[in-house]
């Protein structure tokens, strides 16, 4: 599958790294990629919904239950028409909803209808990524062929360091663009 220059689906979580999604959504829009972005109502409340429609110049879908423009469940056809599936920052919670298989709300319900490969670039509090469970789901979702883009060691927004972070932009597009 060719994925430069294909349908890119940006999904962001509620994390204080979505400001992040936006450089993203940039490089990638600069890149040639045609980007769609789902959200979870979560990220809504660090960055908003109005930022993202209008750097991808499309509806950005928040809540799987608005009443669409045409007759389309979007969150099944943007998953049909997907090169890829990105989803950065991706929380704790959207990790282990992904590794169980849940589909609550409009992100994870993409996320399960989208058969095109997956990438996520975790983000949060160093005990949090350490954690036994989250290193399950990791483990449960790199065996089902999802890349797990591991997270970066700095300062957290919480105050404390160590692994956690997003990765920067860059290198989450690097490795798009070497994904086959």
């Amino acid at each position: 599958m060719n994925i430069r220059r294909g349908n890119v689906i940006l999904g962001v979580t509620g994390s204080i790294a979505a400001y992040k999604a936006v450089e993203l959504l940039r490089l990638l829009r600069k890149d040639g990629y045609d980007v769609r972005v789902v959200m979870t109502p979560s990220a809504t409340r660090f960055v908003g919904e109005l930022t993202f429609r209008t750097l991808s110049q499309h509806p950005v879908l928040v809540d799987m239950f608005a009443a669409p423009d045409i007759w389309e469940p979007a969150h099944i056809a943007w998953a049909q028409r997907a090169a890829v599936m990105l989803i950065a920052p991706c929380t704790a919670n959207v990790l282990a909803k992904l590794a169980h298989g849940l589909a609550d709300d409009a992100l994870t319900a993409t996320a399960l209808a989208c058969e095109a490969p997956l990438i996520v670039a975790p983000a949060m509090n160093s005990a949090m990524w350490r954690n036994a469970a989250t290193l399950a789901n990791v483990r449960t979702l790199r065996e089902r062929g999802v890349q797990v883009i591991d997270p970066v060691a700095g300062e957290m927004a919480c105050g404390t360091s160590g692994p956690g972070r997003m990765p920067e932009p860059p290198d989450i597009l690097r490795v798009l663009r070497e994904l086959k």
